[in-house]
């Protein structure tokens, strides 16, 4: 009977671990999606403080109509992409058109005046912050996701219910580079 027990509580030992490691990976792959949906909070906020913006500059504005016209369309880009890589590209463009947007703005002394547009402003940059801790918070949770999923025991639990790798937020590199504006 001895060894007959050993092995029972072998198999129990290994049976324990797996569960354990899917739990670990289930609870993992559900923060990971919770913060993604809370980068979504983030980004929705964005894009409905951004016609506003739009709306109170536009009069001031009047030749400057296709830097507008970017962050619009930029806008509208933003709010239909999907997935991780297909929203970073779009938010990526997004912030882009918002740097020309600002670095215009600057030049219209009334404009940088304007209760309104200063407001606006506040509220965009305070955004942008609340999205820039959301994104970390989030690649920090696929980091330790991803890693869980490529590390014995739990790479063999994560192949055998096919449990896959999330993808990071990232930004493009080309829109990582300074916004260039021309007022001449």
């Amino acid at each position: 009977m001895g060894p007959l027990l050993i092995l029972l509580l072998l198999v129990l030992a290994v049976l324990a671990a797996f569960v354990v490691a899917y739990n670990g990976l289930v609870t993992l792959r559900n923060q990971v999606r919770n913060a993604w949906q809370q980068i979504g909070v983030q980004l929705k906020r964005r894009h409905d403080l951004i016609p506003n913006l739009v709306e109170v500059v536009k009069d001031y504005m009047g030749y400057e109509q296709e830097t507008l016209e970017k962050v619009i369309r930029a806008r509208n880009q933003a709010l239909t992409a999907t997935g991780v890589q297909g929203t970073a590209a779009a938010e990526g463009a997004l912030t882009g058109a918002l740097r020309s947007l600002f670095a215009v703005v600057e030049a219209y002394p009334q404009l940088k005046a304007n209760e309104n547009v200063a407001r606006l402003q506040e509220e965009l940059t305070s955004t942008e912050n609340r999205i820039a801790f959301a994104r970390q918070f989030y690649n920090d949770l696929v980091m330790r996701f991803n890693t869980r999923i490529q590390v014995v025991p739990t790479n063999v639990v994560a192949s055998l219910f096919g449990i896959k790798e999330e993808a990071y937020f990232e930004i493009p590199v080309a829109e990582q580079e300074p916004v260039k504006v021309d007022l001449r």
